[in-house]
């Protein structure tokens, strides 16, 4: 009896720990490697590309526009009043700038639209891998390309408790505020100076 007693628990504890261990199950992957393999993602790649290039277009023919003219000025610098030139160079100027403006708004623009594109890939993605997570009864899908949680099972929100637990303790009191001790704060003690007696004068 004793023995079927001592079976019985261990099978028991054997279950809890099993069944400990199931619920922790926690699986990994690589969310960028998933996403390179998606065909969406080469029609994005290939729609950005061709937003992109367009860009680039526009770019080109600014940039041609600005070496014509800066041509023209060289061409004919010598023959300009110098009220001429200076409205030359400073349509050049203005000119350049604009250019260098455009450049660095295509680059966000081009970002931008790229976003806009991945963004219901990553969503798809992360439908699967909540669809798979839960059928597999995983609770944890960590990724491992930036190391953080995108799955979890729901649990219990303990931030009321915690709040009520700070509620509790006693206020930081931070270095540099009113409360706050500062170090080697005693007043410095002064030395008076040895007085010496002058010696008499002799006689």
């Amino acid at each position: 009896m004793k023995k079927l007693t001592k079976t019985f628990v261990a099978l028991a504890f054997a279950f809890t720990i099993n069944t400990a261990a199931q619920a922790q199950k926690v699986a990994h992957i690589a969310v960028d490697s998933l996403i390179s393999v998606m065909p969406e993602t080469k029609k994005a790649q290939g729609i950005a590309q061709d937003y992109l290039k367009a860009l680039e277009k526009e770019v080109a023919a600014m940039k041609s526009e600005f070496d014509t003219k800066y041509n023209d000025y060289l061409t004919n610098e010598a023959t300009y009043s110098d009220l001429v030139k200076k409205t030359k160079q400073e349509e050049l100027q203005m000119l350049n700038q604009r250019i260098e403006e455009f450049r660095g708004q295509a680059q966000q623009d081009y970002q931008k639209k790229y976003g806009e594109l991945s963004k219901p890939i990553y969503e798809k993605a992360k439908k699967a891998i909540d669809a798979v997570a839960k059928e597999a009864g995983y609770k944890y899908v960590l990724d491992t390309s930036t190391g953080a949680v995108i799955y979890s099972e729901p649990a219990d929100d303990i931030l009321v408790a915690v709040k009520k637990k700070l509620d509790g303790m006693p206020e930081l009191i931070l270095p540099g505020s009113a409360g706050a001790t500062t170090t080697n704060t005693a007043t410095p003690k002064t030395t008076t100076p040895n007085k010496t007696t002058p010696p008499k004068g002799g006689k």
